[in-house]
């Protein structure tokens, strides 16, 4: 099936695919870059990546570690005198390896403002001085955005530049990528993609300008994706950001085991997947056979289409979670209260609830019970949206310690 069938398929305003091929790439792209405008999708329009760009940080931070400059293993106080958090000997040692691997215990988001100017990345990482921390450093996989735009940080500072500047001197210019930009106002120069709830364009094309590093802004075509993603696998010296750091619990997309920035699937796969403002991205590798594929859509209907498409072209899909044909109720273990630094989550044998801990919370879940069933010895599903979450560790009661749906939350009752 070709692109264009499979956008109508699937009801998604615009996409585009790029292969990778020893070498090679080919690209299509299909559909409208916004429903209002009705705009053409081409090869060189740019769609938003989300948090693919991690992929671009983490190899930043490996550039840093390969001239000698930075120590993975190091305190990052030891780069960033000023770095605080409440939990003062979690920043005395977290290193950037915790934070490559999402392993710091930072919390998946802070949402103080700190505007839209070029020192914002600094500003954000000073406020974290008073953000609650979730888990000691190195106790478990939690995914943090925070994490890496503290990882920006640490690039701003041993490179004495700021972070956009960095990504255009280091990355963008010397691979000679034309169709990207990494911020809104490069991001008008193109034919950029707008973002939808299903179909309906979104009001906002980018957030905060703070969190760049973590996935906020970059945008570029499937092509220049797969441009980055070969110098990936021609280049020696960026291999070991792929291998193996630690397995990871189920959360539904299928990741198995994380590396440093990238995402670990089944059968040597490596890849990451981006969700920013209505966009959707989606990148898998095979080092093994020096072949990649890229999905760039414009909609939050995109993962049906990349499914496909990962299909077609020969990389095993992630398989999608559904619920059992005979559900079970919820193991009497997993019940209980669940804290994040949003929601206080209960889970009972057949539903979850959130409930909000402060008035951002309350705007992003609704109060409302969701019904769930256990997925299997160690995971539950949400039976309308499909959510996969594990309930790992063991209290002194035999209890799970942890909810975890990528990022994680400790029992409190």
């Amino acid at each position: 099936m070709i692109l264009g069938e499979l956008v109508e398929k699937y009801d998604i305003p615009g996409a585009q695919v790029a292969v990778l091929d020893n070498g090679d790439i080919h690209d299509d792209a299909a559909g409208v870059l916004s429903t209002r405008t009705r705009v053409e999708t081409t090869t060189d329009s740019v769609f938003k990546v989300g948090s693919i760009t991690k992929l671009w940080t983490a190899t930043l931070v490996q550039q840093l570690v390969l001239e000698g400059a930075l120590d993975l293993d190091r305190p990052v106080r030891s780069y960033l005198p000023d770095f605080r958090l409440k939990d003062r000997e979690a920043a005395d040692t977290i290193t950037a390896r915790h934070l490559l691997t999402h392993t710091s215990g930072i919390a998946p988001n802070h949402f103080t403002d700190t505007g839209g100017n070029i020192d914002a990345i600094e500003k954000f990482v000073a406020t974290l001085a008073d953000e609650e921390h979730l888990l000691p450093p190195g106790t478990l996989h939690s995914y943090s955005n925070t994490g890496f735009t503290v990882l920006g940080r640490l690039v701003e500072v041993l490179r004495d530049r700021h972070f956009h500047d960095v990504l255009r001197e280091r990355l963008i210019t010397p691979l000679g990528l034309k169709a990207i930009a990494t911020d809104t106002y490069e991001a008008i120069l193109h034919r950029t993609a707008i973002g939808h709830v299903k179909t309906t364009p979104t009001t906002k094309w980018a957030v905060s300008y703070k969190t760049t590093p973590s996935g906020s802004h970059l945008a570029m075509s499937a092509h220049e994706l797969l441009t980055f993603v070969h110098h990936h696998l021609t280049d020696p010296t960026l291999a070991p950001l792929r291998d193996h750091q630690l397995d990871v619990p189920d959360f539904g997309g299928g990741v198995v085991a994380w590396g440093l920035g990238w995402m670990r699937y089944p059968g040597g796969i490596v890849g990451h997947t981006g969700v920013s403002k209505g966009q959707k991205a989606f990148l898998r590798v095979d080092p093994s056979a020096n072949r990649a594929v890229a999905v760039l859509t414009n909609s939050t209907n995109g993962d049906p289409l990349a499914h496909d498409v990962f299909t077609a072209a020969g990389l095993d899909p992630t398989p999608i979670p559904l619920p059992p044909t005979n559900p079970e109720p919820v193991d009497d273990r997993m019940c209980g209260t669940y804290r994040n630094p949003l929601h206080d989550i209960t889970l009972t044998r057949t539903s979850l609830t959130y409930q909000p801990r402060n008035e951002l919370a309350a705007s992003f879940r609704g109060t409302t019970p969701v019904e769930v069933v256990k997925l299997k010895d160690d995971a539950i599903i949400t039976t309308g949206t499909h959510e996969v979450m594990s309930l790992i560790g063991s209290d002194e009661h035999g209890r799970a310690k942890y909810l975890h749906n990528g990022a994680a939350a400790y029992r409190i009752a």
